[in-house]
Formats: structure tokens, C-alpha cells, sequence
């Protein structure tokens, strides 16, 4: 498929008017002052792709995780999701920056035994039990043994999120209650968790106005996204350019340059979250005709959770309802290109970020245009690089970056009409590549369908928006071919084309691999949905 990119090579006019991501990579963790008193509503990471598993090409998955860093160990009470709570999705298919379709899930948490909960015959009295199961789970047997249910129902949202028209999504044979399995408390109360949790995998999930069928799941995953978590906001403590080769993950791997001796070596090591936590997804598939709008084959969306506006804590609890709630839904999450809020907002404003609309985000505009992050990286790196002058790119306003992460390139991901505005784009006419064939950088490493086109589990967001940020943009990449540029050739010079966004001059190091050092590997990541490992468990029989 060629993709015209002539406005690209034309230039772009100055869009810089509203706000996004400078680092647009890393998962969303308590990066807010407010965020951190309500985990259960705290956005993690967003994926939006076109579905790669085999046959299920003409579907869109969005998956929004929630409920960061889960110690497999977490119990007793793990992670259930928020009941006074809904956690959303939102797709904008006209380019104005407001959701044309949300997908609303509300949860419902039930104690077994008409709300009493699961009691044993203790010395002639009924006595409730401390934990939340009380033998084995299995699939034969998925919720015998359980003192609680998670339960939930998705709405879709056509219009505005409040006021517009809702619809119940419903089962293959009817009803509109979905079931959330248990998160993975150990190999003895779940021997089998893969088996178990598949059951809650609900296809053939009926979409009010919708043709096609969909598939529906909330439930614990592994995470994917690979981090070195703690060095980057310990003043980036580590030199972030790749270092010596490492044949395990050889797409990192680049030619000789000057720096390579100083660099990180790629290793599972260096990674913080990969392998050591887990988190909540809440994933739907959808046929990518029930969510674009129109000719125009691009989407935006982001995802958020919200609270009633008003608390009242009650002085004689239940395990059910702890307080009272009340009044208009706020919203307290929002997330779409993570880590936006972490090293892009400025600390006065990172509430703000989280309860704003895309509409709203012209209000910080400043923090695009002439972003803190490169300044930064230059302080901290100018002299280990041994650089005459100053590293960071500077071409202001940054284009480059309100063309990768705000309103997406023209003629590639970008509307017809487009608001500039904060949220993953994904053109859905670009073919899904097969998960054995991805490449981890996406775009610039011409997998078109990779980020900053949507995003999937093994695109390693952070090493792209770490180059991005660094000015990667402002020099030739290799996408004339795959972007259909006249008498461009696949593997020769004319392949290599300017995008338009700045000079080479104004990136001094864009050309540099720059890394965190956490890697992934698309093989480590299953092709069918939801397309996130089975969770990590808390004890090992």
C-alpha cells in the first residue's frame, strides 16, 4: 500500500496551539499529585493497533490499562477495579477533537451468599472467611470457590460522553453482564490461570448499530511495557545511547559510532516492569468499520476514568460501600501517548492535564512549544558527550513533535480535518503486520504500522520518543518507498527523504540512537487478543 506523503515534503505550517507529548513512551504512573489517593483509577498505558492475530484483519483492539506497578504478591484484597467508578475509551473519527464513541465500562463487586459472603461453621456459629476464595479456581469451576465476583457491563457512547445516546453491549446468546477473573493470587488457588482466564475472553460480543461482532476483556495481563524505570527519573541516570551489541535483541543493535563505547547495553535487566508487575486491561476488539467516520480512515482516541463529584464517608462501612457518592462525573484519569503528564506538564499544571478534555489542551500550549525535556538532557549529557555546544534541537516550535504525537503527519495518520489536540492517531487503512515480522520503532524503522501510528505492546515507545524528542525528525528517514515518494527505491539513497518538520542543523545529535536500555521483543508477546501475557502469579506451587 503506497501512502501519499507530499504535504509532508511540502513543509507544515506552525500547529503548535496545543499540547503534546515530548517523551511519549513510558507508562503513566502516579504522575500526578491527586492521582496517587486513587490508584484504582490511576490510566497506565493505551494500545490502539489493527488486530495482527490471523483472520482478524478488519478489527481495531484498544486496550487501556489501569491500576500501575501490581506486585503479583498484592493480597490479600489484589486489585479489583473501582465500583463507584467508570473507566472509558474514547474515539474521535472527524478530527475535531471530541469523542464521536466512547466505550464505557462500570463495575459491580459481589460478595457470594446473597452478600454475606462464603462462612464456615466455626464451633456452631456461621463465620465469615478473611480471603477472597476458599479453594481451588479453575475453568471447570470458575467461580465455585470464590468470595467475590467482579462483574461489569460496557456501554457505547454515540456523541458526546454524557449527554449522547447509550446502548448496552451484550453477550453471544444475550445478557449485558461480562465477568472479570480473579487476578492471579498463585499457582495453588489457580493451577491453570491461562485456561481459567480465557473463559472471560467474550466473543461474539454484540454492539448496538454494529454489523460485526466484537470481543470484550477485563482482567489481569502482565505488563508489557519495557522501562528502566528508575534511572530515567533519578535525572536519567545512565548514559541513554545504545551501547555494545547484544545478539538477544538485534534490532537495537547499530552500526559503529562514536559514542557506542559509553552507551547501555540492551538487557532484561535494565528493566523495571517487564517480568516483575502486572496491571489491569480492560481490551475490546472492533470491527474498524463501526469506528470510523465517514471516507476518513483515521481515528484519535484516549482513554480516562472518572469519580462522582462528591464523597461522603460513611461512619459504618460495608465491604461494599465504604461512602456515598453523588453528583456529576469528574474526570480523574486521562491518557492517550503516555508519560505526557510525567515529564512533559510542568508540576502546577500535571492535575490540571489529568482533568482536561482535548478541547481544553491549548491552555498548555507552552509546554510543547518550548519543552523542558531536550534542555534537560542537554545539562545532563552536553559534557559526557563531549559536545562543543548545546545537544537539544532548536527549531521552536517544535512541529516535528506536534506532527508525531498531536495531530498526526499529513497524508499518513493525520485527519482530513484535524484539531490539534492530545490522543494516540492510527490511520486504519495501513495492513497490520504480522507480531513475527514487527519492528520495535515502528514507523522509523518503516513498520507503518507500528507507533506513532497507534501503538502496540511491542513498539519500545520510549527509545522512539526518546530519538523523537532529540530532534530524530529533522533528519532524513528511510520511508520514501513505504510512503509512496516519487522514484523512491526500497535500500537506496532515494529512499531517505526530509519530511519538511525542520533542518538537520536543528538537531546537533537526532541522528544518535538514543535508549533506556529496557528492551522487548515482539516473540515475547502473544498474536491473539487481548495480546497481553497471562499475569505473573503471587506464589509458585
Amino acid at each position: 500500500m503506497k501512502l501519499k506523503i507530499n504535504n509532508i515534503l511540502s513543509g507544515t505550517t506552525a500547529l503548535a496551539v496545543c499540547l503534546t507529548a515530548t517523551m511519549a513512551g513510558a507508562s503513566s504512573h502516579r504522575e500526578a499529585s491527586a492521582i496517587t489517593e486513587t490508584p484504582k483509577v490511576d490510566g497506565t498505558d493505551f494500545y490502539m493497533f489493527r488486530s495482527y492475530e490471523p483472520g482478524r484483519e478488519n478489527y481495531v483492539t484498544l486496550i487501556a490499562n489501569y491500576q500501575p506497578i501490581q506486585a503479583p504478591y498484592g493480597g490479600p484484597n489484589y486489585f479489583t477495579m473501582d465500583p463507584d467508578a467508570i473507566y472509558e475509551i474514547h474515539i474521535d473519527n472527524d478530527g475535531d477533537a471530541v469523542e464521536d464513541i466512547t466505550f464505557q465500562f462500570d463495575f459491580n463487586n459481589n460478595l457470594a451468599n446473597k452478600g454475606n459472603g462464603i462462612e464456615l461453621n466455626i464451633g456452631g456459629k456461621n463465620v465469615a472467611i478473611p480471603l477472597r476464595q476458599v479453594g481451588p479456581v479453575t475453568a471447570a469451576d470458575p467461580t465455585g470457590n470464590l468470595n467475590e465476583i467482579e462483574n461489569y457491563g460496557v456501554k457505547v457512547i454515540r456523541g458526546d460522553r454524557r449527554s449522547g445516546t447509550a446502548q448496552q453491549l451484550t453477550r453471544a446468546g444475550g445478557g449485558t453482564n461480562f465477568v472479570k477473573p480473579l487476578d492471579n493470587v498463585g499457582t495453588k488457588t489457580l493451577p491453570d490461570y491461562a485456561a481459567y482466564s480465557d473463559k472471560f475472553i467474550y466473543d461474539k460480543v454484540t454492539i448496538p448499530g454494529c454489523s460485526a461482532k466484537a470481543r470484550v476483556f477485563a482482567g489481569q495481563r502482565a505488563e508489557a511495557f519495557a522501562v528502566n524505570l528508575g534511572p530515567i527519573f533519578d535525572l536519567v541516570n545512565i548514559i541513554p545511547l545504545q551501547g555494545a551489541d547484544n545478539a538477544e535483541y538485534p534490532q537495537y543493535n547499530a552500526p559503529d559510532y562514536a559514542y557506542k563505547g559509553v552507551g547501555i547495553q540492551q538487557d532484561r535487566a535494565n528493566d523495571d516492569l517487564v517480568g516483575k508487575a502486572n496491571v489491569t486491561s480492560l481490551a475490546i476488539e472492533v470491527p474498524i468499520s463501526c469506528l470510523t467516520g465517514g471516507d476518513d480512515p483515521v481515528i484519535g482516541a484516549w482513554t480516562t476514568a472518572s469519580l462522582p463529584q462528591a464523597m461522603l464517608e460513611d461512619p459504618s462501612p460495608t465491604y461494599e460501600q465504604d461512602a456515598k457518592y453523588g453528583g456529576a462525573w469528574v474526570q480523574q484519569s486521562r491518557l492517550s501517548a503516555p508519560l505526557v503528564n510525567e515529564v512533559v506538564i510542568g508540576l502546577r499544571d500535571k492535575n490540571l492535564f489529568n482533568a482536561a478534555e482535548p478541547t481544553q489542551d491549548s491552555a498548555l500550549a507552552t509546554y510543547v512549544t518550548n519543552p523542558t525535556l531536550p534542555a534537560l538532557l542537554d545539562v545532563l549529557f552536553r559534557d559526557a558527550l563531549g559536545a562543543p555546544g548545546n545537544i537539544a534541537p532548536s527549531n521552536f516550535p517544535r512541529n516535528d513533535l506536534v506532527a508525531a504525537f498531536l495531530t498526526g503527519f499529513p497524508g499518513f495518520n493525520q485527519p482530513a480535518s484535524v484539531t490539534p489536540s492530545e490522543m494516540m492517531r492510527l490511520n486504519t487503512a495501513v495492513s497490520a503486520t504480522p507480531l513475527a515480522q514487527q519492528n520495535v520503532f515502528g514507523v522509523v524503522a518503516e513498520d507503518l504500522a507500528g507507533f506513532p501510528n497507534g501503538r502496540r505492546p511491542a513498539d519500545d515507545t520510549v527509545d522512539i520518543a526518546l530519538r523523537v524528542v532529540m530532534g530524530a525528525l529533522c533528519h532524513p528517514v528511510p520511508l520514501g518507498a513505504e510512503l509512496g515518494v516519487p522514484n523512491a527505491t526500497e535500500d537506496t539513497a532515494s529512499d531517505n527523504v526530509n519530511l519538511g518538520l525542520c533542518a538537520p542543523s536543528d538537531a546537533p545529535v537526532g541522528t544518535l540512537p538514543f535508549t533506556d536500555g529496557a528492551p522487548i521483543k515482539p516473540s515475547e508477546l502473544p498474536a491473539a487478543f487481548p495480546y497481553l501475557n497471562t499475569p505473573l502469579p503471587g506464589a509458585q506451587g
